[in-house]
């Protein structure tokens, strides 16, 4: 059964990110899931090669805040990425649409006008039932996975420019 179109990168060459440092940004919002998606991208970025001081941790209240971090965090031109973390579960009301929304399109906005990679993991559910199944250990952690997008678009942005 096809899980998905998603191609699995090259693996990081030796020492090729031993120079790379990366901010994980957190909402303190769902922490379980968080905690877990925070745990399935520090397992990526050791894999990868980067080093465990080489990663800074952040945490901010909610899903609302993660453009304003990542922003503040680009404009230090500390760090070659970013990965945001959070989980959004769908409720009785309208704000699901909103904060999810607003969030990826703030991300999307600081990413381009800072030419700096942002890893989007912020899971946009409809119950923790769905939260917790991505947020399992493993290569299929939605932290993971935004990590290791952050780290092949450090790749990219190396070639190119």
């Amino acid at each position: 059964m096809l899980k998905s179109g998603y191609d699995a990168p090259a693996s990081p060459k030796e020492g090729e990110f031993d120079d790379v440092q990366i901010a994980l940004v957190a909402t303190r919002w769902n922490v379980e899931i968080v905690d877990a998606l925070v745990e399935g991208a520090r397992e990526c970025l050791l894999e990868w090669g980067v080093a465990p001081e080489s990663i800074v941790e952040h945490r901010v209240p909610g899903a609302f805040e993660l453009p304003l971090a990542a922003s503040l965090i680009a404009e230090s031109d500390d760090f070659d990425g970013i990965v945001v973390l959070g989980a959004v579960i769908r409720g009785d009301t309208p704000h699901f649409e909103f904060v999810a929304g607003e969030c990826a399109r703030g991300l999307m906005s600081v990413q381009i006008e800072e030419q700096l990679p942002i890893g989007f993991g912020v899971l946009t559910v409809n119950s923790a039932e769905q939260a917790l199944e991505r947020s399992q250990p493993g290569p299929d952690n939605k932290g993971y996975e935004a990590a290791a997008a952050v780290l092949e678009m450090v790749r990219l942005a190396r070639d190119v420019l």
